[in-house]
């Protein structure tokens, strides 16, 4: 197998002798040959540590990468012509919410990550997710998946298996529950665990119970991302929570999704910034992740509606709404939201079952056909039903800063998905050549280098996965190969089913999941354990 050279025009361009197997330094002159299944030559390698790229090549053998520099080869292995591609190591979606849907034959091939150059998935965040963590590896093991898999507890489902959906604070033993199981979760391969602080029910803990869960999870090695509990006009405050619960439970912290939402917080993402960096030059261990939007996408009632009004679920929401005082403070909240929304124009459909017409439109026009106001639009569809939403609230220029810091990575907060009539946040096919093919090559916001880190090392460095995010000898053989003239996010708001272009090739464990820009349908990911250690290990 050979594949077709393709040069380069964006300050990539690299010129390699035909009989030059590799370049670079990892193996020196006048050692054995290395044996490999498959050599990757003439590229230009762009690690994952950020430091500067090179031409060279790469050794595979199995399921690891053997030599990475210059080397002689022994044997006949596949020799894939890598000249005018970047080389580099497979991605890491730190952000993922494919969970169960990875386990369904039609979606656990992850073809929209594997496009996008992802071999990983991180899954269980914003607090959702299953508990059972060895239960949901075995099922992945059984079936396979497109991707690797790493999960995290979600606090939410924890809080609702031991409380269920109710506004209260846990009692000790509740706790003490919440503990044992995310114990038991840490011993059976999580990574950490996550809080969506803005869902029910775990809106309704409070910084106590956080602590105590995440004193387990911090004993076992792991690490606490949360979805905070205000992204706009109080994103400080919830920063300020999330540096205590990491300081008081001895462990790192990560900020998923890092924004600053709602017109009337934009810049406010710098003053944040400048919070988590002091508390990082103090020595907390504090990160971020980022998807490169300025749209968000969440559920329409978590995004209009009090937490305290979802207690109970559905039905005692609708008693609510239906009671005189508390059924018209409701209806007030959620008109002042709209007024800041632009009166519903800001909010589109992306998945509403129960009227499928409304996909894709705004909640203004759809109030407008339907001749109602927009707040009654939306408590219709309070007592109907669920509806998924985006919603743009973001300042391309937050955007464009966040990512140019370098302990924020990439990460989709999308999921496995297939065409379908939905209309979902575009994240979920483009987020990583959306970084690195739009707003690095193109645009030129943040060098290559630091580009790829932030989807390759630097989340790898975050879960404290060492085997995984780097071109290295002995590191399993996740490696993507893409053309960077065509790697470019395709979907778009309005038709977002459309799979990234620019991927020649993908190695998971040393699998060919992607040859000739195509999925080859292999079922090569692994559902991947942390190992705990104890506190002094």
């Amino acid at each position: 197998m050979k594949f077709i050279k393709l040069h380069l025009s964006i300050g990539l361009r690299v010129a390699c002798c035909a009989a030059c197997c590799l370049v670079s330094s990892a193996q020196g002159l006048g050692v054995e040959p290395v044996e490999a299944d498959v050599v990757l030559r003439g590229g230009t390698l762009i690690d994952g540590t950020g430091e500067p790229r090179r031409v060279g090549a790469i050794a595979l053998r199995g399921d690891r990468i053997v030599a990475v520099g210059q080397f002689d080869i022994a044997g006949s292995p596949k020799l894939l012509d890598c000249t005018g591609l970047v080389v580099a190591p497979g991605f890491i979606d730190i952000h993922d919410h494919s969970d169960k849907r990875i386990l369904e034959a039609e979606t656990r091939g992850v073809v929209n990550a594997l496009l996008q150059g992802c071999t990983t998935v991180v899954t269980g965040n914003c607090g959702a997710g299953p508990i059972d963590v060895g239960e949901y590896y075995s099922a992945i093991e059984q079936d396979g998946a497109g991707t690797n898999v790493a999960h995290l507890l979600g606090h939410g489902s924890l809080r609702e298996t031991v409380i269920g959906n109710v506004n209260r604070a846990a009692t000790a033993e509740e706790i003490n529950q919440m503990r044992r199981i995310a114990e038991h979760a840490m011993q059976d391969g999580a990574w950490g665990m996550s809080t969506g602080l803005i869902y029910v029910p775990g809106s309704y803990a409070n910084t106590d119970e956080l602590v105590a869960i995440a004193e387990v999870i911090g004993t076992y090695g792991g690490f606490y991302a949360s979805h905070m509990r205000d992204e706009s006009s109080e994103l400080l405050a919830s920063i300020d929570e999330l540096l205590e619960i990491g300081h008081r439970a001895n462990l790192p912290v990560h900020v998923s999704h890092f924004k600053a939402s709602g017109e009337e917080n934009w810049g406010l993402i710098r003053q944040a910034t400048r919070v988590i960096q002091q508390a990082r030059d103090q020595g907390q261990a504090v990160t971020a992740d980022q998807y490169p939007y300025t749209a968000s996408s969440t559920s329409l009632a978590a995004t209009l509606l009090p937490a305290a009004t979802r207690s109970g679920g559905r039905e005692e929401l609708i008693k609510r709404l239906d009671h005189p005082e508390i059924g018209s403070r409701i209806r007030e909240h959620v008109a002042d939201s709209l007024r800041r929304k632009q009166e519903g124009a800001a909010i589109r459909i992306a998945r509403y079952s129960t009227r499928p017409d409304w996909i894709g439109r705004n909640l203004a026009e759809i109030a407008a056909v339907e001749k109602l106001t927009p707040t009654d639009l939306c408590l219709h569809i309070f007592r109907e039903g669920e509806a998924q939403i985006v919603n743009f609230c973001m300042s391309e220029e937050d955007v464009r800063f966040a990512m140019q810091i370098p302990w924020v990575a990439t990460a989709s907060d999308g999921r496995t998905a297939i065409p379908g009539p939905d209309r979902p946040h575009p994240r979920y096919y483009g987020t990583f050549p959306r970084k690195i093919g739009y707003y690095s090559l193109r645009e030129k916001v943040l060098p290559i280098e630091q580009a790829i880190r932030s989807a390759s090392g630097l989340p790898a460095d975050i879960l404290g996965m060492s085997d995984r995010g780097y071109l290295k000898p002995g590191q399993f053989a996740d490696v993507v190969v893409f053309d960077p003239q065509r790697f470019i996010d395709v979907a778009t708001y309005d038709d977002p089913h459309q799979y990234a272009e620019g991927v020649v090739a993908l190695f998971v464990n040393g699998q060919l999941a992607v040859s000739q820009g195509k999925p080859t349908k292999t079922l090569a990911g692994r559902a991947l354990r942390h190992t705990p250690r104890k506190a002094g290990e």
